[in-house]
């Protein structure tokens, strides 16, 4: 099997949480841990900063992204002017193959309870993505998706373990799967919105709260 890129294999770590979020990171350290040279980590580095998994911090320095309520309720936005009009572009070519692939997926992620937060969110948006690409109807629609679920991933894993989100989202993906079957187009699309805005108000409340808990601590900490 062929090896992964010094970019595939750090983006692969910062998804599994070996670089986990706050965490600090600038070349020499990079070069040090993989045994490379300088110049793949800076154009790794590069590569993952244009797709948001790295933040500049400071002048010479790198992090991964802290989850953030406000990234959260922005993403969540996105999703939910967008994904409602990739499903309904793709619901006249939706057959009953891809349904079957995508209960396939569905299956495999119960089967799977150990798998990582990241792993969870990008199997999460496999689901989705399944349902929307139907007939190739919307290519630049999906990518702008794919692009934004690259971001929205770790935060879908976090809910579905730190929230116990995980049965109420299987639950909500069965039922739009039948809702499809059925051909009840106007009602999956109406579950479809739903399941993105309250996942989404839960996840922005969760985080919140966290967020005014950290600050409430350093607060005092600094009195």
């Amino acid at each position: 099997m062929k090896s992964l890129s010094l970019y595939q294999r750090l983006r692969q770590d910062i998804r599994q949480g070996i670089w986990p979020a706050g965490q600090l990171m600038n070349q020499q350290k990079l070069s040090d841990h993989y045994q490379v040279s300088r110049i793949p980590v800076r154009d790794a580095l590069q590569q993952l900063k244009a797709e948001g998994l790295l933040v500049m911090a400071g002048k010479a320095s790198l992090k991964v992204p802290e989850l953030s309520a406000a990234e959260a309720e922005e993403l969540y936005q996105i999703r939910l002017a967008l994904e409602p009009l990739a499903l309904e572009r793709a619901l006249p070519a939706l057959s009953f193959h891809q349904l079957g692939r995508a209960e396939d997926l569905l299956q495999q992620i119960e089967q799977q309870q150990h798998l990582s937060a990241a792993d969870r969110g990008a199997m999460n948006w496999q689901f989705h993505a399944l349902l929307y690409q139907a007939g190739g109807q919307s290519p630049q629609l999906l990518q702008l998706l794919d692009r934004v679920h690259q971001q929205v991933e770790r935060y879908l894993g976090f809910q579905e373990l730190a929230l116990n989100y995980a049965d109420t989202s299987a639950t909500e993906h069965w039922q739009l799967l039948q809702l499809l079957r059925d051909g009840q187009s106007q009602q999956a699309l109406t579950l479809l919105r739903s399941h993105i805005a309250q996942a989404g108000q839960l996840l922005v409340q969760h985080l919140t709260t966290l967020e005014q808990t950290t600050a409430s601590e350093q607060s005092n900490a600094a009195d």
